[in-house]
């Protein structure tokens, strides 16, 4: 490898007023994508090249009128054109496009470090990082906070309903999510380290992305040089115990706990399908809020977003003001429609502990239904059977299951695949119904065999789920 021209985060900014043109190679991530649309909003040159363009990222790529180039076309020598190159984290780093980059001349870097330098320096950060709920809480604070007449900006990694991923906002706040992952094959460490963070909120902790992290050690590792000189806020789940490890090594740091098992809770004093009442203890007295959000992880979600708010001295008012109507993004129980009588929902859940959750938050919203689920196991460490007994036990408030089957191993080097056989054996002792389905007909045969008026189907995959939602099914679905 040639690294000479790769700039960290320091480098960048150093070289903040030279640097003027930047291409975004491989931007239709959604990270890159809303990246490269806030450093345009920030008046930077911006163009991108990807191999291919699939909305909703393109058209909103598009509609910033950011020129995009065919990579299956490019011509390498353009490249010489540009200050900047960024780079997404899907270039391997062995890879003919990374010897390309780093043979071009031009320094080139990560989303994180770009964004860290020439965006998130300027505001007063905010990351949403843990295992779970990160973009839920993270499109919940920014729609606070613009109740509360803040103008933030904001990065939300998901599809939003009326509005841009991205946006610079005009006030002091940013609120961005902040994921764990590695940022790019020259650059092993987690994006959040980039950002320039002033304040974290840390929704959860447990092991995840066995792909790059060989255990929960890891992970914490990563947080650790943070968490160190953070001189803000940190809004954590102490529930989880990684989480408190990370409090008793850094006591001197700001602190909020929370949790269903702290003090000061939250803690739900009552529910319907329609809202929900629940109280925290603020300044040593229980207070009262009431939401449209349902179920007990969106409520943990969003009381991180109050106790922020409270931390920055907001009043009580306002901050019940801001939460009482509240969207979710989009594959966030998103409706998508009715198939054949039953209410189709869409959820991004993959792992068991958000399977879970998003279950019981189904059941609390549709108490009359039979919930059919959907669950495709899709990312690297959904299909090892690291989590083979949480992925049945995360199913056991299901009526019946569908596994939808992915084609592609495991990547997990320490681990097997999961074992699809063994669920329904263990299901079947619950009295659960499942089946697996190997392919999109198969798929579609046992739906169209079991729902009616009487079911809801639940579809839980952070991908297309066997094709489903690229397919005909889409079509037949009635708003």
């Amino acid at each position: 490898m040639n690294l000479n021209n790769k700039l960290d985060l320091n480098s960048l900014l150093n070289k903040k007023k030279s640097i003027k043109k930047i291409f975004f190679y491989r931007i239709c991530g959604t990270g890159m994508g809303a990246a490269a649309c806030l450093l345009r909003e920030k008046g930077y040159e911006v163009e991108g090249g990807d191999l291919n363009f699939f909305p909703p990222m393109s058209d909103y790529l598009r509609e910033t009128k950011i020129p995009l180039h065919d990579l299956d076309n490019f011509d390498w020598k353009s490249l010489e054109g540009f200050d900047l190159v960024v780079v997404g984290n899907v270039v391997p780093r062995n890879g003919d496009d990374a010897r390309k980059i780093e043979e071009s001349g031009v320094p080139f870097c990560s989303f994180p470090a770009v964004l860290g330098a020439f965006v998130l320096h300027d505001f007063n950060v905010v990351g949403i990082a843990g295992t779970h709920g990160k973009t839920t809480t993270t499109y919940f604070c920014s729609q606070m906070f613009e109740k509360m007449g803040q103008s933030p900006g904001y990065l939300i990694g998901g599809v939003l309903e009326g509005r841009p991923s991205s946006m610079l906002g005009s006030g002091r706040y940013f609120f961005i999510e902040s994921d764990e992952y590695d940022s790019a094959y020259f650059e092993k460490i987690s994006k959040f380290r980039s950002y320039s963070l002033n304040h974290m909120i840390l929704t959860s902790l447990e092991f995840d992305h066995a792909d790059i992290f060989d255990d929960i050690e890891d992970i914490k590792k990563e947080f650790t040089p943070v968490i160190e000189h953070l001189k803000g806020h940190i809004i954590a789940n102490v529930d989880y115990s990684a989480v408190e490890d990370l409090k008793v090594k850094f006591p001197e740091r700001n602190w909020h706990p929370y949790g269903e098992h702290s003090d000061r809770g939250p803690r739900i004093t009552q529910k319907s399908p329609d809202k929900t009442i629940f109280e925290l203890k603020l300044s040593g007295e229980w207070e009262s809020f009431e939401t449209n959000v349902i179920g007990q992880h969106n409520i943990l979600n969003l009381s991180t977003c109050v106790l922020f708010a409270f931390a920055e001295n907001f009043s009580l008012k306002e901050i019940r003001e801001s939460i009482r109507d509240l969207k979710f993004v989009k594959r966030r129980q998103e409706i998508r429609g009715i198939y054949r009588g039953a209410i189709v929902i869409d959820d991004f859940a993959h792992h068991p502990r958000s399977v879970a959750c998003t279950i019981e938050t189904i059941k609390t919203k549709y108490p009359e239904k039979e919930i059919m689920v959907v669950l495709e196991p899709n990312s690297a460490t959904a299909r090892s059977n690291i989590f083979q007994e949480e992925f049945a036990n995360s199913l056991l408030q299901a009526n019946s299951v569908v596994f939808a089957k992915p084609e592609r191993a495991t990547t997990v080097k320490s681990a097997q695949n999961l074992d699809f056989d063994l669920l329904k054996q263990e299901l079947k002792g619950a009295n659960i119904q499942s089946d697996i389905a190997l392919n999109l007909e198969g798929l579609m045969e046992f739906i169209n065999n079991k729902v009616n008026d009487k079911t809801l189907l639940l579809v839980l995959s952070n991908g297309t789920c066997l094709g489903l939602w690229k397919s005909d099914f889409v079509k037949e679905l009635i708003d």
